[in-house]
This record gives C-alpha cells, sequence and structure tokens, in this order.
C-alpha cells in the first residue's frame, strides 16, 4: 500500500501516442530513504570547531594557494578589484611634547570624507626610523591603560627605542565615530561586498599609505601589531600589504576560535580555509605567535605554531617564526609587549641578545588630550553610515563602467580582471571528478528512463536525477527549474516526450534544498541563526551552481542546459563563467542588474562585480535568452560581447516562444546536426 500511494502522488504520466508509452516518475527514492549530502552535516563555525592545515607538499603548492588565498581576502571584503587611492588628505596637529618622542593627532580619509583616526608617536632625532602599526581590539579604545593592555603604554615604548607607531582606532571607537560597529550587517551589504571588516581592513591599508607619505619613516622596515580584534587586523593586513615587513599578532590565532565579531568576519571568506593558514600568509616574513594559557591560544605551542612552521619550513627560513605564552587572562600585558619589543628589535635593529628588551617606565598623558576630535572640534562634513555605503556602491559602480569593454581587446583585459573575482563569489569545482549511481532503470519504447545520484568524487554531495535516453541518442538537453524535477516533468512533460521522440536525451533535477533534496528538519531550523554563517559557509545558490557543473562533468558529448525560469536562468549564466564550453537558452531573464533577482541568487559580493553584466561577458557566445526584452541589455553591448568571442550571429535574443522545437532548432545551430 505504501509504494501505491508514494506512486500516486509522485508519479506523473504523459504519452507519446493513443497508447500509453511510460509511466514518467519524478522521484528518485521510492523505496528507500534520500541520501544524506554531507553539505548538511559539516556546518562550519567560528568556534568550537578544530580546524586543520592541509599539507603543503611543495614550496609551489602553498604559493598557489597563498596568491589564492589573498584574493580570495579581497574579494570577501570588497576590496577587489584594487580600490582608488583617494586622496589621504591626512591633518598632523597638536604636537605634545615629550624628552625623547612626540605625540601627534592624526585624522586621514580612507574613504572620501570617511576618516582614519589615532594618534602618530615620533622619536626625535634623525630618522628615518622604522614604523609600528598599532591596531587595537575590542578593549575601551586606542587609549585603554590597565595592567591587562596599555596601548599608549606600548607606542611611547617603541617611541623611546626609535620607532614611529601609529596607532589608530576601531571603526566606532574613540574619535572613529562616523559610523557605528555593526557597520554595514545586512544581506544587502553582503551582496554588495560592504562589511565592517573590509572597512577596518581598507583602514588598515590607508594607514600603510600614510606611513609612506612621512619623511620620518623608513619604508622598507613597517611592521604591525595588535591585540585581539587588533590581532585580526594585524595578520589580516600583513596577508594582502607585502609592504609590512614584520608581525606580532597577540592571543588571537586559533584553530579552534575565528573571531567574534563583524570586523573579523567577512561573508565568504573562511568557507574553506582557517585563521591558522591566513596567519601564514605572513611567510616567509617574521611572524611572532603570542599567546595565553586562558583565552583560544592556549594551543598555540603543540597546534598553530607546528601548523605555521611547516609553512615557513617550505621557504627553508624556519627561524622567522616563533612564539611566546604566558599564563594571564586575554591580553596585550607587560610581558606580552616585552616579547613583541624584543622580537621587532631582533628583526629591525638586527639585535643579536637574546634576553629580553624590559619596558621602559612610562607616564601616559591625559586621555583628553590624545583624542583626536572633540564637541568644540567634530569631524568635518556630515558622513553617516547610509552616505558611506552610497560612496561605496557608486565607486564599484565606477569602476565596473570604467573596466567595461568596447573592443575584443578590452574584453579579453575585463575577463582576466574579473575572473578571480567571479571564482571567489561562486566557489564552485569547475571540473569535478563525477560518480554515478543508478538507483532504478526501466526500459521504454524506444529508450530507457533512469532515476540517478550524481556526487562529486571528493565531496558527498548528491543530486537525485532522472533521465530519458533514447535508443539513439543525438545530444542531451538538461532541463533546469528553480524547483526541481518534479516542477520540471509536471509542467514541460510534453518537451520532454518531444526531444526523446526526437533523438535527444533529456536529464531533471533537484538542486540543493529542492524536491527531493531537502534537508532534515532539525539541521535546517538552526543553520541561518549560527553567528556569521555567511563567513564559514555556502549560500543555497552556490551550492546549485556547483549542482549545474557537477551534472554537467557527467554528461558526455555535447550537451545543452535549458533555463525554465529566472531564477533557473541566473544560475546557467553564472555556471558558464567556470565552464566556458556551455551552450544555453535561458528564459525570461527581464533586468540585468535588478538587485531583487541577485537577492533570490544571493552570494556575498556579486554585486561588488557587477552581478548578471559580467557574468554576460563570458556567457554572450553560448546563451540565447528567450521571452526577455532585450533593449534592457544593449546598454551592456552584450550583442557586440557574441561577435567578438565568435558567435555567427548578430543577437543574443529570440523572439519566438520557447518549446521544444526551439530547443532543436538551437540544438542543432550549435551542434551543426542538420
Amino acid at each position: 500500500m505504501r509504494q501505491f500511494l508514494v506512486l500516486f502522488i509522485s508519479a506523473v504520466a504523459f504519452y507519446a501516442s493513443a497508447n500509453e508509452r511510460i509511466v514518467y516518475e519524478s522521484e528518485v527514492f521510492i523505496d528507500q530513504e534520500p541520501l544524506q549530502d554531507q553539505r548538511f552535516k559539516s556546518v562550519r563555525r567560528y568556534r568550537g570547531m578544530d580546524y586543520t592545515l592541509p599539507e603543503y607538499k611543495s614550496l609551489d603548492a602553498w604559493e598557489k594557494r597563498a596568491k589564492d588565498l589573498r584574493t580570495r581576502i579581497l574579494v570577501t571584503t570588497g576590496l577587489y578589484p584594487e580600490l582608488p587611492r583617494f586622496p589621504l588628505n591626512a591633518r598632523i596637529f597638536d604636537p605634545l611634547e615629550r624628552a625623547s618622542y612626540t605625540i601627534y593627532k592624526v585624522y586621514f580619509e580612507s574613504w572620501p570624507g570617511f576618516y582614519v583616526t589615532g594618534n602618530l608617536y615620533v622619536p626625535k632625532g634623525k630618522g628615518p626610523f622604522p614604523a609600528i602599526l598599532s591596531p587595537h581590539g575590542h578593549w575601551e579604545s586606542r587609549l585603554i591603560d590597565t595592567e591587562t593592555n596599555s596601548i599608549p603604554g606600548r607606542a611611547i615604548n617603541f617611541a623611546q627605542r626609535g620607532y614611529v607607531v601609529f596607532s589608530y582606532d576601531m571603526v566606532g571607537y574613540a574619535d572613529s565615530k562616523q559610523v557605528s560597529h555593526r557597520f554595514a550587517d545586512s544581506r544587502l551589504d553582503q551582496l554588495w561586498g560592504i562589511n565592517l571588516m573590509g572597512l577596518q581592513l581598507w583602514n588598515s591599508i590607508r594607514s600603510v599609505d600614510f606611513l609612506y607619505t612621512l619623511d620620518t619613516v623608513d619604508t622598507t622596515r613597517i611592521g604591525c601589531t595588535g591585540a585581539s580584534g587588533g590581532g585580526t587586523q594585524t595578520f589580516m593586513l600583513t596577508a594582502v600589504d607585502k609592504r609590512v615587513k614584520v608581525s606580532a599578532p597577540v592571543n588571537m590565532i586559533s584553530a579552534h576560535f575565528q573571531g567574534g565579531c563583524l570586523c573579523e568576519n567577512a561573508p565568504g571568506l573562511r568557507t574553506e580555509t582557517f585563521n591558522v593558514e591566513i596567519g601564514a600568509l605572513a611567510a616567509p616574513r617574521p611572524l611572532l605567535m603570542v599567546s595565553t594559557t586562558q583565552d583560544w591560544t592556549v594551543n598555540t605551542p603543540i597546534i598553530e605554531f607546528p601548523m605555521m612552521k611547516s609553512i615557513y619550513d617550505l621557504y627553508d627560513h624556519p627561524e622567522r617564526v616563533d612564539w611566546k605564552q604566558f599564563d594571564y587572562p586575554h591580553n596585550y600585558n607587560k610581558d606580552s609587549r616585552q616579547a613583541v619589543y624584543t622580537w621587532f628589535e631582533q628583526w629591525f635593529k638586527g639585535r643579536k641578545d637574546t634576553a629580553v628588551v624590559k619596558e621602559i617606565p612610562f607616564i601616559l598623558p591625559a586621555k583628553d588630550s590624545l583624542l583626536v576630535f572633540s564637541d568644540d572640534f567634530p569631524p568635518p562634513g556630515e558622513m553617516n553610515e547610509t552616505r558611506l555605503k552610497m560612496i561605496m556602491r557608486q565607486t564599484f559602480q565606477k569602476q565596473l563602467l570604467e573596466n567595461w569593454p568596447d573592443s575584443r581587446a578590452e574584453l579579453q583585459a575585463f575577463k582576466k580582471l574579473y575572473q578571480p573575482a567571479m571564482d571567489h563569489v561562486l566557489q564552485v569545482a569547475a571540473n569535478p571528478n563525477v560518480v554515478y549511481k543508478s538507483i532504478n532503470e526501466t526500459k521504454f519504447a524506444g529508450g530507457t528512463y533512469t532515476a540517478a545520484v550524481v556526487r562529486r568524487d571528493e565531496a558527498n554531495d548528491w543530486i537525485p536525477v532522472i533521465r530519458y535516453t533514447p535508443e539513439t541518442t543525438l545530444g542531451t538537453v538538461i532541463l533546469v527549474h528553480s524547483l526541481g524535477k518534479r516542477e520540471t516533468i509536471t509542467g514541460y512533460g510534453s518537451w520532454i516526450e518531444d526531444l526523446t521522440h526526437n533523438g535527444y536525451e533529456v536529464i531533471c533535477f533537484d538542486p540543493f534544498r529542492m524536491g527531493e533534496h531537502t534537508v532534515p528538519q532539525k539541521e535546517d531550523s538552526t543553520l541561518l541563526e549560527l553567528r556569521h554563517f555567511e563567513t564559514f559557509n555556502k549560500s543555497d545558490a552556490q551550492f546549485r551552481i556547483q549542482d549545474i557543473l557537477t551534472l554537467d562533468g557527467m554528461v558526455t558529448g555535447k550537451s545543452l542546459w535549458v533555463g525554465l525560469d529566472r531564477q533557473a536562468s541566473l544560475w546557467l549564466i553564472l555556471a558558464s563563467t567556470q565552464h566556458h564550453d556551455m551552450q544555453m537558452i535561458c528564459r525570461d531573464l527581464v533586468l540585468p542588474g535588478s538587485v531583487s533577482d541577485l537577492m533570490q541568487i544571493f552570494m556575498p559580493g556579486l554585486a561588488r562585480i557587477g552581478g548578471m553584466q559580467t557574468a554576460m561577458a563570458w556567457a554572450a557566445p553560448r546563451v540565447t535568452v528567450y521571452e526577455s526584452d532585450d533593449s534592457l541589455w544593449q546598454s551592456f553591448n552584450v550583442n557586440s560581447m557574441a561577435i567578438w568571442q565568435g558567435a555567427d550571429r548578430e543577437s543574443l535574443f529570440s523572439n519566438a516562444v520557447l518549446d521544444a522545437d526551439e530547443i532543436i532548432k538551437r540544438y542543432r545551430s550549435f551542434s551543426k546536426i542538420d
């Protein structure tokens, strides 16, 4: 009885003629439980998981990975393609004189009208001097002075030893109050690649730019050190900016805790990596890992440091990485500071003495004397979060237009620039090894009906598939509907019949979390509630595009993909940026760049790099768009792109109504079947 009920509910029948030919099922798993996709079982988290560094057997293998990771950081923080270097318009004022150094107030623009704020500590005497960037963590501010952490005390000690120090604010702290420390915390912001981590990282990069403008700074000797969230900034900046020559992240790099704040978690950043691997991007530059037994760096000597050293060993420079551990709560206290002074003296001053450099007693100025702004001297302009995000979006759009191709040569340059960004936004494997498993096979007049499962060999992700294969096959047509194969078979059964009758194999499938590809309810109810979920886990749309590419690896011979609705068509166009031989028919692509469309296929950073306009630069010669208003696309000269890439017709758009005959016509046109 159970089997009869399942068949009654799931079966969809159609007829090839007056005689019944076959009952077409829309279900793969009738008499057995669906396979459990590993993607539901391996949810990544910012804490409570132990991540492991992959084994890199050669320097070439690591450097290839390192290049890819640097691009990942820049893309996910909204900093790729490289942003314009806006004028800093720096102000250095109100010197506070001391016997051996001077403290200045500083502000400059990292974005037009948005200020980086802090204090510059400059030694007296003849420079140029080595310089230290000093980002702070989630303590009170850059002015904190306690037994646990004294940021001004650290700066004064460096200055007394002949270092220029720039101590600057985290966003939303002390003088940096134009926007809050909850900046850009929405899915729309994520779509645009706008996030707090990106803003802070850009502030740090511009802080290096600022140091480069100072005659007192030896730009060949710039270092960075900070603790906690400032430690995250330290190793992130070191990872992407090779002008930082020595670094010392304090109480931060951990294999089981990745940072719990927005300023440490850009969406998409750690889907396939973690902080130890990111920290290793410092190699072969000197790196000191300061840790404590009373926070998440407790395992540094036995876990994180050996991982890090394995990378430095590839460069034959194991002496350039080291660790120190103390027994205190989370801190940047005197013992930790002394370890850092010793490290920088060794690498920037050539100190050979292995004894610990002792901290010089210091007297701090009043906090008010170090603040940049006050009620009587507020930040210039009227910057706020809404305005800053508008400036960012306008900058991204201007970049896209400046790079948008107007010739064949410019198209190639555009692809070279934006391909890495598209790769890291999609985060898919383009050429997976595919495993195919038949579940049920039934003969019908002239062919075979098969229910099957397809997965990547390197991952336990499964896709339920229905195939209709005629005895003599001219090629394969894959019908894609955003709701899955039941909707495809129910709504387009006559197309399947016509296609198989004319000798074309037809494939339908359930994309990620659709149809039979369902999430166990207990997992589904909690996934999106996880803190910083998007930083560590891919979106549904990314997984669905992966499913398309996995299925493409299953098909032998020429194939044609057909997007039956708008969302499925968007998936196909994006997938084509990773597989440059895909031939497609897409339906209902109404408005390129529509934010509502992009939110339906949510992927962090997609709008930042041009969304569907950019994807069409790749798809143009291999797609025909049906049932759409082509006039909306003309400003993006996609017709010309098609011609530049070898298309044999002037338009991508067809005024015909899409049906099986049109699919066959399109198939014959690209495969040259008479």
